[in-house]
């Protein structure tokens, strides 16, 4: 079975979580993803800054997002799949917590992402309606 090492996006980079919002959407933009991951001063994953996270929680409140760090968005623990388990390990984890995109760790090092659509090239086409179907319901 295909693990998430092989299907992974590798070299994922962070959003301090002492960095600003603003610096988190250039980023964004300079590296073209939706999503960043939030580490800490430690190193270790604190979280996931989407672009929806900016907007909603920031823009759409009418918060300053020069002003705002990335660490004030991480919500509960980090939602993580090890580097060495499987495209049904993905699926379930994905399915469960209704995320798109998971951090990939090896020990406690951040390694890649795995998103909804490298799993989607994984998998069975009936396993990928069932992904799609479960991350699009409420």
């Amino acid at each position: 079975m295909t693990t998430a090492r092989e299907i992974m996006t590798g070299s994922a980079e962070c959003i301090g979580a002492e960095e600003t919002v603003l610096e988190a959407a250039k980023k964004m933009t300079q590296l073209g993803v939706g999503a960043l991951p939030i580490c800490g001063t430690d190193d270790k994953l604190k979280g996931m800054l989407t672009d929806r996270d900016i907007v909603v929680k920031v823009l759409g409140v009418g918060k300053d997002p020069a002003q705002v760090k990335a660490g004030e968005l991480v919500q509960g623990e980090a939602v993580t799949i090890g580097a060495d388990d499987d495209a049904e390990e993905i699926l379930r984890t994905m399915t469960s917590h209704k995320v798109r995109r998971l951090p990939v760790i090896d020990g406690h090092r951040l390694v890649g992402i795995v998103a909804q659509a490298d799993v989607a090239r994984a998998l069975p086409d009936p396993k990928v309606g069932e992904l799609l179907q479960a991350l699009s319901s409420d």
